[in-house]
């Protein structure tokens, strides 16, 4: 059933947040730290493992989907909205680690493409 799915992932999503929460004030943040991804990760190993026990039917599956297809892309709107916000609002410290950020995945897929044909 479809409502099986919709189960899971607000499962996975409640256990995320607060998860995310707990490991914020840990750091002495009021602030969510990684519970939205947290939460699709273990949605991701939840399907995975229900579907290698045979236990995902098609109809969870898709209610699985259909959650996914509306819920990530605004919460994942949400967050880089948050970031920027954050960003303009720590200065040159914030603008500093978004640079390196860049510059380092800049790198890093420079390594991975050499020596490969490409256009």
């Amino acid at each position: 059933m479809q409502i099986l799915g919709t189960a899971l992932l607000s499962l996975c999503v409640v256990t995320g947040l607060v998860v995310g929460r707990l490991a914020g004030a840990a750091f002495g943040l009021d602030s969510d730290l990684g519970g939205v991804g947290l939460a699709m990760i273990l949605l991701i190993l939840a399907t995975d493992a229900l579907r290698r026990r045979g236990l995902l039917t098609a109809a969870t599956e898709g209610g699985v989907a259909f959650w996914g297809q509306i819920y990530v892309p605004i919460v994942v709107a949400m967050a880089a909205s948050q970031n920027v916000r954050g960003a303009l609002q720590g200065g040159w410290m914030a603008a500093f680690a978004g640079l390196a950020a860049v510059a380092t995945a800049f790198l890093v897929m420079r390594l991975f493409g050499r020596g490969k044909d490409g256009p």
